[in-house]
């Protein structure tokens, strides 16, 4: 069995999955293989594995950290919330079915066999598994059925590293309150204590951390500084889901140098309350000729040369939400005006016409109608990475003929045509872009695709992009752009710097073989 290690934190938002996901790397850049593991996450950013199974996007990033390929067992149960009270329950992968939250919290408990052997799995091919825990360890009306903190560290017999964001401040009263909730097993499980998101002086904290040995034995195993690391967060409490009401201002004026000036193409990514794969527009960020939002406001819907109506864990609540907003006269008008608008999975569905239950298709909701598909909504889930070249695009997606994508598709309903020819066998389809399975379809100025990190590549991005500034009549955009994996792996090597420099990792590799 390999050894562990264990990241919990004082709260939501200490940063445990960044922290795991650089203690991953510095490990794995030591030459050891390691594996993450998060026996529950509740997320709507989800991935999918290369054998068809759905786990977090955060043990995804955590894998890739580790130099490993993402596997299901990584994280167990994953918990895609389809409400206030409600969630889709996945298993080692796969959906197992709607729970309201009061059924599954009594029910979690019977999942034990499955997280002990998702963790033995991967312990059997690991030296060393580090393992992240959600929320508080001390939730006390949650303690005795818990499964993802200190009961699971128990059940792993793990070693505890303890995290507080001292950014909100506070940190020492979150550090020292959750240590004095704990009973005094779970206490002795605790080797070190870690202040992240540091801003400023570290020598101004020392006397704190000093005075904080009268209050606690707990040695500080280092103090992380703050960095803006782009990395992808855990969805509830990114920075980037930001509603914002409109653009920055005035972008028309043009840099005499390349005739494009920052901020000239402007994106609107409608902020669905179930918005999922957010990730999906990571790209657009780093394109200082793109300005990306996310607003609930129809002004900068129509504003916007790019409409994007992303991903979502409920298509049908979204919908009826973004008509109750007047959002889809917006995206009309968008459209109308010659904006290009885009449907990621969920927003994809929404693009087209009717969308039903398959046991009840009398009833049904009418989508966009800007593409001509049907969504019958199935029990079974679909679960497939996907890759290829585009072909066969007419009009203003002639560009995207011959460019290599890459992505993986997580969705429930099978969108068909009016001929009920299904949109992944693209027949009869007008321009249709046809992959492997036909997984993208045009029409005039629209786009829809079940695939998610299709804008991953940067040729995609940029072809799209280059439409946009050709009909401005602005010069080619992003020429250096990276795709997005790429970009990632050399932030995930500063990450692992930023932890090696500031953590006592003798220490660490000393609580990880059990000497502390």
């Amino acid at each position: 069995m390999a050894k562990n290690l264990m990241i919990q934190g004082t709260m939501s938002g200490a940063g445990k999955s960044i922290l795991t996901a650089g203690i991953l790397r510095v490990l794995h850049q030591d030459g050891l293989t390691v594996a993450p593991f998060k026996s529950q996450n509740m997320a709507l950013n989800s991935y999918v594995t290369r054998d068809g199974k759905e786990i977090g996007r955060a043990q995804a990033l955590q894998a890739f950290a580790a130099g490993m390929e993402p596997d299901a067992y990584m994280n167990p149960i994953l918990l895609k919330p389809t409400g206030e009270t409600a969630s889709q329950v996945i298993v080692n992968g796969l959906p197992v079915g709607d729970m309201r939250a009061a059924d599954y919290f009594r029910k979690k408990k019977d999942y034990i066999p499955e997280i002990l052997a998702a963790y033995e799995r991967l312990s059997s091919r690991a030296d060393i598994v580090v393992i992240e825990g959600a929320g508080s360890p001390v939730e006390i009306n949650l303690r005795d059925n818990d499964i993802v903190n200190m009961g699971l560290a128990q059940m792993l017999d793990a070693p505890v590293l303890l995290a507080g964001n001292i950014d909100p401040g506070g940190v020492f009263a979150q550090l020292l309150g959750t240590v004095q909730l704990l009973s005094s097993a779970e206490r002795s499980r605790v080797k070190g204590l870690i202040i992240n998101k540091f801003r400023g002086d570290k020598k101004l904290l020392d006397p704190g951390l000093s005075m904080f040995r009268d209050y606690c034995d707990i040695p500080f195993v280092g103090v992380v500084p703050y960095a803006d690391f782009d990395l992808e967060e855990e969805d509830s409490l990114s920075r980037k889901l930001k509603v914002r009401g409109g653009f920055s201002g005035d972008v028309e004026s043009e840099d005499p140098d390349n005739g494009v000036c920052e901020g000239a193409i402007r994106i609107a990514v409608v902020r669905l309350p179930y918005i999922s794969n957010y990730t999906d527009f990571d790209i657009f960020e780093k394109i200082p000729e793109a300005e990306l939002i996310y607003t609930e406001s129809a002004e900068a819907v129509k504003e916007a040369d790019i409409v994007i109506l992303p991903g979502t864990k409920n298509t049908e609540g979204d919908l009826k939400w973004l008509k109750s907003k007047g959002l889809d006269k917006a995206v009309v008008a968008a459209r109308d005006k010659g904006a290009v608008i885009i449907g990621i999975c969920g927003g994809f569905q929404m693009l087209g016409g009717r969308i039903f239950e398959e046991n009840d298709p009398g009833t049904h909701l009418q989508g966009l109608g800007f593409l001509p598909v049907d969504t019958v909504f199935k029990d079974q889930k679909t679960l497939i990475q996907s890759k290829g070249k585009l072909s066969g695009a007419g009009g203003m997606f002639a560009a995207l003929n011959g460019v290599a994508y890459r992505g993986y598709e997580i969705h429930m309903g099978v969108s068909r045509s009016a001929g009920n020819e299904a949109v992944n066998s693209s027949a009869g389809m007008k321009e249709s872009l046809v992959g492997s399975r036909g997984e993208v379809y045009c029409d005039g100025n629209v786009l829809g695709t079940y695939i998610h990190g299709f804008f991953d590549s940067a040729k995609v991005t940029k072809a799209v992009l280059d439409i946009v500034s050709r009909r401005k009549g602005i010069g080619s955009v992003c020429e250096n752009l990276e795709d997005l994996w790429v970009y990632r792996e050399r932030e995930l090597d500063k990450l692992a710097d930023v932890v090696r420099s500031s953590l006592d990792m003798e220490y660490i590799y000393r609580v990880i073989d059990g000497k502390v």
